[in-house]
């Protein structure tokens, strides 16, 4: 257990606290953007997510979203039908599950449409300073494997 609390203050002190590429505002704004960079650039979401925010300001937004509009609006996110439905209905559920606040447990993240674990540690990470797990991504992965 010392060589590894050793290698993970090494390593807090070279890389610091990394911060997420995604532009956003609050909690919602990074739930969706998370959502929308499954198998896609954080670079491509960035482009599609200030149109998509302004359009939709809020959880009772996206709940209440056209889903032809959203579609349209995160096509090039690819997957677009899928994660325009997860959208959707994450944020119904975020309304009559949670208060409509994006839930802070990752117990309660996993449970919404679209939020696997590596979303909801994102979440967990980037919106609440919750070091609470792992973000495992293809790269972390293969570099794992690799060493």
């Amino acid at each position: 257990m010392d060589k590894v609390k050793f290698i993970l203050k090494k390593l807090e002190k070279y890389y610091g606290n990394p911060k997420t590429p995604l532009q956003h505002a609050n909690e919602l704004q990074l739930l969706v953007a998370v959502i929308l960079s499954a198998q896609c650039t954080d670079a491509q979401v960035n482009k599609v997510t200030p149109k998509l925010f302004s359009r939709y300001k809020n959880v009772k937004d996206f709940a209440k979203a056209n889903i032809g509009e959203l579609e349209t609006l995160i096509y090039s996110t690819g997957f677009y039908k899928t994660k325009a439905k997860n959208i959707k209905n994450c944020c119904k559920t975020i309304i009559s599950k949670y208060n409509g606040k994006v839930p802070a447990k990752i117990d309660d993240l996993v449970k919404l449409p679209g939020v696997g674990r590596k979303t909801a540690n994102v979440i967990l990470h980037q919106a609440f300073g919750k070091k609470e797990g792992l973000v495992v991504d293809t790269h972390v992965g293969r570099l794992a494997v690799r060493l």
